[in-house]
């Protein structure tokens, strides 16, 4: 714009000083070039071209008429289309009340220009009064139609696949999980390294990262201190917790957060992990000192929870992808083997059937064969039967992690014709989802070897859970855990994996006087003198 402008001054004017006019647009220019996202520089160079823009036009148009090349002020005609550099600008850039102050400032210049240059003031003259106000109009237009006009001229995106757009959204996970420090995407591995950073900035004889969990619950993430402590879980009681949690303010109390309380001096904190504008988690911590946390201990902590934040919201959405991604292939899976080789299987039997009713008398070798084959189908459907169930099994968010372990046990002991007997002791509290979920695999694993392999008369399952603490232990008589069972090392490994991606201990021993304990211990051992009661089912349930 600017060489164009310059030519037409050339031409229009004959004049090379006017293009002194061009020379300052080009300095006036150069901010806005140079530096366009400064909010100073960069729309002070705006008005300052708009200005020499309005007093060139006046200059201009009466050196053409002196020329003889435009008269009657047509020769500003010549300098204002540069107008349309500072305003689309404004307007490229969404900033209308720029833009209108501009338009203010060119109008404002033009007069001046037009009043003072010449031995005729151009502002008198017609032409001069029509490229005014022709290009000022425009200039408006450009200004408040701008945003406008792009919006439709844009075309239309087209809806976005939703598998297309996992697909996208997974492969960035995917890519940002492998660059992270550590390779790491674990929620309780990152809320113990949160841990880890406040206990250096102020002590806590107790601390925890609790999170989310169904039926408004909260779940223990990681936990510190030299007690348990059975923290407060639910977001409806009267507790700091709660108010931290709807405010999404750090909170600071006299009194324990723990439903069991604590007697003495007791400062409590708790600091809201707040992502975005949804709460994700909390952080609790505890000393047995009055006043323990004032205001500048507070913005300390909450300097760390910030960022801790995101990290800790990326692990949980990794988590639950994780979970649905696995619960979406145990379902297909148990889709395919039910309508696929089961349903076929069940087919072979019928022909089994109908040959044995076909079979001629005295065909007693070949009757015998056949029933003996009938058996092995009718034991093969069974073992599909139950793997349908295990793929399917999940624990209930209302029911808990014992409740599904027996059913899983109760249904493989009788179809075994195994005595299995229960011992739980439950808290009210829940592990994370994904835990548990790991948790009822192991116990289904151990279960399912005792079932097919031990050659057992009796089971027995213990489940202890009291976040962030659990044990699951599945016992049996059976003739105990050799090298050359049929089942290998195989079954073992998968308990070891599943054990170690929720960073728990596996452990298998020989039982006394006959058979095997499989144990999956999750945390430190709970304090045995809980004020709940270990609830037993009858002997042979």
């Amino acid at each position: 714009m600017l060489a164009l402008v310059a030519a037409l001054t050339l031409i229009a004017t004959g004049e090379v000083r006017q293009l002194g006019w061009i020379a300052l647009l080009v300095v006036a220019a150069l901010p806005a070039f140079l530096a366009p996202e400064h909010r100073l520089f960069a729309p002070l160079g705006r008005f300052a071209e708009v200005a020499i823009t309005g007093l060139a036009a006046g200059s201009i148009a009466a050196a053409a008429e002196a020329h003889g090349t435009l008269d009657a002020g047509f020769g500003a005609e010549v300098v204002l289309p540069y107008l349309t550099v500072p305003l689309l600008t404004a307007a490229l850039r969404r900033r209308p009340t720029e833009g209108a102050a501009l338009l203010g400032v060119a109008a404002v210049a033009l007069v001046v220009g037009g009043t003072l240059i010449g031995d005729v003031s151009p502002i008198t003259q017609p032409g001069f009064l029509a490229a005014g106000g022709q290009w000022l109009v425009l200039g408006a237009i450009i200004t408040f139609a701008a945003d406008t006009m792009r919006q439709l001229m844009q075309p239309s995106e087209p809806t976005p696949q939703p598998y297309a757009e996992a697909t996208r959204l997974l492969t960035q996970l995917r890519s940002v999980a492998r660059s992270l420090p550590g390779a790491t995407l674990d929620p309780g591995g990152i809320s113990e390294h949160l841990l880890e950073e406040l206990r250096l900035i102020t002590p806590a004889d107790r601390s925890a990262v609790l999170s989310a969990s169904g039926g408004g619950r909260l779940v223990v993430l990681a936990q510190t201190g030299a007690e348990r402590v059975d923290w407060e879980t639910t977001l409806d009681a009267d507790s700091a917790i709660a108010d931290a949690w709807a405010t999404q303010q750090p909170m600071t109390a006299n009194r324990s957060q723990a439903r069991s309380g604590r007697k003495g001096d007791t400062s409590s904190l708790v600091v809201p992990l707040v992502a975005g504008v949804r709460t994700i988690g909390l952080v609790i911590l505890e000393t047995d000192v009055a006043n323990a946390y004032p205001s500048s201990v507070v913005s300390e902590v909450t300097w760390v929870t910030d960022p801790a934040a995101l990290r800790l919201e990326a692990a949980l959405l990794f988590d639950d992808v994780r979970s649905l991604a696995t619960n979406e292939e145990r379902q297909r899976l148990a889709r395919e083997i039910h309508d696929g080789v089961a349903q076929e299987l069940v087919m072979v039997g019928y022909g089994i059937d109908n040959a044995q009713a076909t079979l001629p008398e005295g065909a007693d070798e070949t009757a015998e064969e056949l029933r003996s084959l009938r058996a092995e189908v009718t034991r093969v459907i069974t073992e599909l039967r139950l793997s349908l169930f295990e793929l399917r099994s999940e624990v209930d968010r209302n029911g808990g992690l014992a409740a599904a372990i027996a059913e899983y046990a109760r249904t493989l002991g009788t179809s075994a014709g195994l005595r299995v007997h229960f011992t739980f002791d439950e808290s009210t509290a829940r592990l994370p989802a994904a835990t548990e979920a790991e948790l009822l695999r192991i116990a289904q694993e151990a279960i399912t070897n005792a079932r097919k392999h031990a050659g057992a008369s009796n089971l027995w399952v213990t489940c202890t859970v009291d976040p962030p603490y659990a044990e699951i232990e599945v016992s049996d008589d059976g003739r105990g855990f050799a090298d050359d069972r049929p089942d290998g090392r195989y079954g073992l490994t998968i308990m070891a994996e599943r054990a170690e991606r929720i960073r728990g201990r596996l452990k298998i021993t020989p039982r006394h006087p006959s058979g095997t304990t499989v144990a999956v211990v999750l945390g430190s051992p709970a304090r045995r003198d809980s004020v709940r009661d270990s609830v037993s089912a009858p002997e042979g349930e």
